[in-house]
């Protein structure tokens, strides 16, 4: 039993590809390099308050969004790395409303740096990087998590949209 009273059947850990943190990242970097490599067709418009109005929200909705959801992690006594084992199952807080807010956070900002830096490749590997979250990282914690709650993970699932 974990300390919440959750039978817990499972003390490994997800064994996701890589830290999502670093995939993130890693995309930033990725698009950078290709904005300076392979310039894109279209000349992107200069920076000025149109991509702010945009921009600007969005990494501030992305950052909260993602510090609510590590709060909550951190009320629970869980810890937040996908590389050590889960010690609770958090389902309340914005993981009542998605059961991934901190990755929906982390694409807001990823979108966010990529409009505020006229960054067209950037923007073009969100489709790459969706991809690679959603099967080298959820999909292996989501088994992992049904591995170790059981019937408790199930019925969170049953509850909760995995994004929005």
């Amino acid at each position: 039993m974990d300390p919440t009273g959750q039978q817990v059947t499972d003390t490994g850990t997800a064994g996701v590809i890589a830290r999502p943190p670093l995939l993130f990242l890693g995309g930033l970097l990725i698009g950078f390099v290709l904005d300076r490599l392979l310039r894109f067709p279209i000349p992107a418009p200069g920076i000025g308050p149109a991509h702010w109005i945009i921009a600007g929200p969005l990494i501030l909705i992305g950052l909260a969004l993602a510090a609510a959801g590590i709060r909550n992690f951190s009320r629970a006594a869980t810890a937040v790395p996908t590389i050590t084992p889960t010690r609770a199952l958090v389902t309340t807080g914005v993981h009542g409303w998605s059961r991934n807010p901190i990755y929906i956070g982390m694409f807001l900002v990823y979108g966010g740096m990529g409009v505020a830096t006229r960054s067209p490749w950037t923007l073009i590997l969100t489709l790459p990087l969706a991809i690679t979250i959603r099967y080298g990282v959820v999909a292996r914690e989501e088994s992992y998590l049904e591995r170790r709650f059981g019937d408790a993970y199930r019925d969170y699932v049953a509850r909760v949209r995995r994004w929005l």
